[in-house]
């Protein structure tokens, strides 16, 4: 018995009756057997192996009956165990579907009363469908499957996002980024864990459409068994419906009996589509407009001349890294040791905030919102501004030819094309470092040998131009396990002293999933890439030294909460104070810490103020709102 189809033939008027016991007006056959169109006596004797060969097929049509015969055997056998098993496949369908309809697509509101809602979608597609001939009935029940089964997995990829990135699933944007989440299990389960995930997920995706299909067309047959009391049901369903819509009846926790969830969904998803095409168009000529565009390199960046400046980013360093009370005082305390010991090296610091494009992960979004004064939230945006020429931050250093511009990337294990849209002379990735080291979880190698590795390959050599550098620190990049620990500088070497370290870490399944661990390796990822970075700055830097550091973006929401911000910390740091007075009407906080009342600014309108700052203003407006 198939389990996902009538075990009874059904009396749809449209459905072929069986001509061996009824003729068209439906009164019992009479069959002559000395009818001459009957094969068994009219047709000539066969004889040799074409005699065998029919007689072969007749076997084998015996066996097909024989085999078709035994789930009605075991229906006359066990009626009321079969009844059980039918009703139980029926019901089992319906959850299914309804499942499917009432699904929500954030991981909170998965709550008891989110399901106990009438949805109107199955309402319509019972009118509609008992209208339809049986094929193209059944042809429509598959397609109304495979959309339901679409719909799971799109609502399964938002549950994924809005936990990891904040935001739900693009449909037209978001596919890349799955090879990322494949690259970043491997980095936490391992090669045969990544390989065994994804073998189970694309199985299960199969079977989703598979087995919806098969439950709505169970469930269509099942109604075209009985289109009198099908009828009836979604007249009263309907009924129920439009009242409950028409009294906003809300008895359950303010949430509406009524539901029209996928209705409301497929709209949304449309819409997003239309917008993001747009945006496409729109942002494409945003990107061209530059007020920076055709300022001559002699008049950029005159305020920094001479200085050897780092942008340094640090991965998922937002702003609950200073705010949660169970990430904040380890975090907050590293940053006012590290202060103590920079104020004796004789710099000082600024600190603001800023909102970043992106929340999660999706790290070069706020990277590239940073660097080029355009707010780039999505990849469309990012593959338009990177194939065009705006002026970046490192590219005007560039334009000035008064720098040496370099990047530092160790989370790129590939080439690096934008490398060259961004301005540098020289980018050192992961293979470029000679790391013998291991990796740590996703992080390719720790914050303190890549700042070892940038003072050797580049800023002990003192060329005849200053240095401008972009470092990405790593180690603080989710799953935050395991983790590096600080050693003395002289002997970070080639790396292979980590090798111990890494094995004495924990396992980043462990603490991914814990929901008090994970927040305590974050918070101690993030003290140990501030405590690299700062101590770098104060062994290596003198009065030439000018460093910016901030956090890329947030991390996930099981660190800091749903509904987080968007900010992060932004920090400048240097001894000379003039390069703090040309800063000092931007109202930021003294020290490593922003403080409540400091501004919070987009990401995107930190370039042109930086330019403006330490550079000479052009006269054109529209420059970005903060």
């Amino acid at each position: 018995m198939s389990l996902f189809t009538r075990s009874s033939p059904s009396p749809d008027t449209d459905d072929t009756n069986d001509t061996n016991e009824t003729n068209e007006t439906g009164k019992p056959s009479t069959v002559d057997p000395s009818a001459s169109d009957s094969p068994a006596e009219n047709a000539p004797a066969e004889t040799g192996e074409k005699a065998l060969g029919k007689t072969g097929e007749a076997a084998g049509a015996g066996r097909v009956a024989r085999w078709r015969g035994y789930p009605r055997a075991f229906r006359e056998k066990y009626p009321i165990a079969t009844r059980t098993v039918s009703w139980g496949i029926t019901a089992l369908a319906a959850a299914l579907v309804f499942f499917a309809l009432l699904m929500p697509g954030q991981a909170e509101y998965f709550v008891a009363r989110q399901f106990l809602r009438i949805p109107v979608e199955p309402i319509l597609a019972t009118a509609l469908l008992m209208v339809l001939p049986r094929r193209p009935r059944l042809v429509a029940a598959v397609v109304i499957g495979v959309g339901l089964a679409a719909l799971v997995l799109v609502k399964a990829l938002d549950i994924g996002f809005n936990q990891f990135l904040g935001r739900g699933f693009n449909v037209v944007l978001d596919w890349g980024l799955l090879d990322d989440a494949e690259s970043y299990v491997q980095d936490t389960l391992g090669g045969t864990g990544a390989r065994a995930a994804v073998i189970g997920i694309v199985v299960l995706v199969l079977l989703l459409f598979v087995v919806m299909s098969l439950a709505v067309v169970r469930l269509v047959n099942l109604l075209a068994r009985d289109r009198d009391r099908a009828t009836k049901g979604t007249i009263i369903a309907g009924t129920v419906w439009i009242t409950c819509a028409a009294l906003g009846l809300t008895p359950l926790a303010d949430t509406a009996v009524a539901s029209r969830n996928t209705i409301g969904f497929v709209q949304d998803r449309w819409g997003r589509i239309q917008e993001t095409l747009r945006d496409e168009a729109a942002f494409a000529k945003e990107a061209k407009k530059d007020k920076f565009a055709d300022v001559p390199g002699d008049q950029l960046l005159t305020g920094l001349r001479g200085k050897d400046v780092m942008f340094t980013f640090i991965e998922s360093y937002g702003r609950a890294a200073l705010e949660d009370p169970a990430i904040a005082p380890g975090v907050n305390a590293a940053l006012d040791e590290e202060g103590e010991a920079l104020t004796e090296a004789g710099f000082a610091a600024k600190s603001g905030w800023l909102t970043s494009a992106t929340y999660g992960g999706s790290s070069w979004l706020g990277h590239s919102t940073f660097l080029t004064g355009l707010w780039i939230d999505n990849q469309s945006r990012y593959r338009t501004v990177t194939a065009g020429e705006r002026l970046t931050l490192p590219g005007a250093f560039d334009k000035t030819g008064a720098w040496r511009t370099v990047g530092v990337v160790p989370g790129v294990q590939y080439n690096w094309p934008e490398g060259d849209f961004y301005g540098f002379d020289k980018v050192y990735d992961s293979r470029d470092v000679g790391y013998q080291g291991p990796k740590f979880s996703w992080s390719t190698m720790p914050d303190q040998y890549a700042l070892t590795a940038f003072e050797r390959l580049e800023a002990a050599k003192k060329g005849d131009k200053p240095l401008m550098s972009e470092i990405i620190l790593t180690s603080s990049h989710q799953p935050w396990a395991p983790l590096p620990d600080m050693v003395d500088w002289d002997e970070v070497g080639d790396g292979s002293i980590y090798k111990g370290v890494e094995k004495a870490g924990k396992d980043p399944a462990d603490v991914f999933t814990d929901p008090v661990k994970v927040k305590e390796e974050y918070g101690k990822s993030v003290q140990y890439s501030l405590h690299s970075l700062l101590q770098y700055v104060e062994k290596y830097g003198d009065e030439n030294t000018v460093l910016v550091f901030l956090g890329d973006h947030q991390p996930m929401a099981s660190v800091s909460g749903n509904g987080a911000g968007h900010d992060v910390p932004v920090t400048v740091v240097a001894r000379d104070p003039k390069v703090l007075d040309r800063i000092d009407d931007w109202g930021w906080s003294d020290g490593l810490r922003p403080g409540d009342d400091a501004p919070v600014w987009r990401m995107d309108s930190f370039r042109d103020r930086f330019l403006t700052a330490y550079g000479e203003e052009p006269n054109v407006a529209g420059s970005p709102a903060p």
